[in-house]
């Protein structure tokens, strides 16, 4: 029972202390807000960047265009043969009556090329061979392996230089992702100072306190336990305003990302929640290890009265 109410005197005085510094108790929290806030833009610029690069892998396919004339046993045959390429996912035959019909829903609100259309009086379109990579790593090996594929049916070629694109998302989100390590890391030494000179304030603050606990035979524990656990307090408060803040955040972002990556399905909003306890909980633990060891070496400094 002793150890029961010691325990909610520690709470009591641990709050007392962060009342009568209350500014400086603001100040600590606002600087744990912008660490974690920093980490969690981090998270999000890792996450779009991932979901960007899978969707545009996704997407990633070469076209072979047929000639007008080809009969349709050669190009199943020519199918045939890029699909059995070890680089290939899969093939897809776009005839000429379905090409036809994709580029008139793809252009169905634009009358004058309907209408030019219409005055032709024939199918203008190819046959198509859509193919799409196992791995868009392999690229360049898939143009090699169907550059070597010779046929008499095929008309042109298409390859898109996709390759670039994610290289340059990749290089991005790594100079991007470098910034925030080196952001959040001046953050987290912020922190340490800051959590720091809150203990030895509130400390110096209690000193005549601590003698006199001391002379009355009051161990270091119920001494020293009060600072520790404000940094533990200073963490929850720090997390529960950072999730306050960001959510509202991802709610302003998510409309100009889905501007920006209009074929794409991206919502980090989604990602956050379906995440929450794995983010928010380890940014807390992260906190209280942060703050924690802030506090032993302020305590063990400046506690010995």
């Amino acid at each position: 029972m002793l150890s029961f109410i010691s325990f909610f005197r520690v709470i009591k005085f641990s709050f007392q202390d962060i009342f009568r510094n209350v500014w400086l108790s603001l100040v600590t929290v606002m600087i744990i807000v912008l660490a974690l806030f920093t980490v969690n833009m981090l998270l999000t610029v890792n996450m779009i960047t991932k979901a960007a690069v899978t969707s545009i892998k996704d997407k990633i396919d070469v076209n072979l265009f047929i000639k007008t004339n080809a009969e349709e046993m050669q190009i199943l045959a020519l199918k045939a043969k890029v699909g059995g390429l070890e680089q290939v996912r899969d093939v897809k035959y776009i005839s000429k009556a379905e090409a036809l019909e994709s580029f008139k829903d793809k252009h169905k609100n634009n009358p004058e090329i309907l209408d030019g259309l219409r005055e032709l009086g024939k199918n203008p379109l190819t046959p198509v061979l859509v193919i799409q990579p196992k791995d868009a790593d392999q690229y360049n090996a898939l143009i090699e392996s169907l550059n070597g594929i010779e046929s008499d049916i095929i008309e042109s070629k298409n390859f898109e230089d996709h390759k670039s694109l994610l290289t340059k998302i990749n290089s991005v989100s790594h100079k991007i992702n470098q910034v925030g390590i080196i952001l959040s890391s001046i953050f987290i030494f912020i922190t340490l100072l800051v959590v720091y000179n809150s203990i030895r304030v509130a400390i110096y603050t209690h000193r005549k306190e601590i003698g006199i606990m001391r002379l009355v035979g009051a161990s270091n524990w119920f001494i020293k336990a009060p600072y520790l656990v404000s940094g533990v307090i200073y963490a929850l408060l720090g997390c529960l305003a950072v999730i306050a803040v960001f959510y509202p955040f991802l709610g302003l972002l998510q409309p100009y990302i889905e501007a920006f990556f209009v074929d794409y399905s991206i919502n980090i909003i989604s990602y956050f929640k379906s995440n929450f306890i794995q983010i928010f909980g380890l940014q807390f633990l992260g906190a209280v290890m942060i703050n924690g060891l802030a506090s032993l070496i302020a305590v063990g400094k400046y506690s010995k009265v």
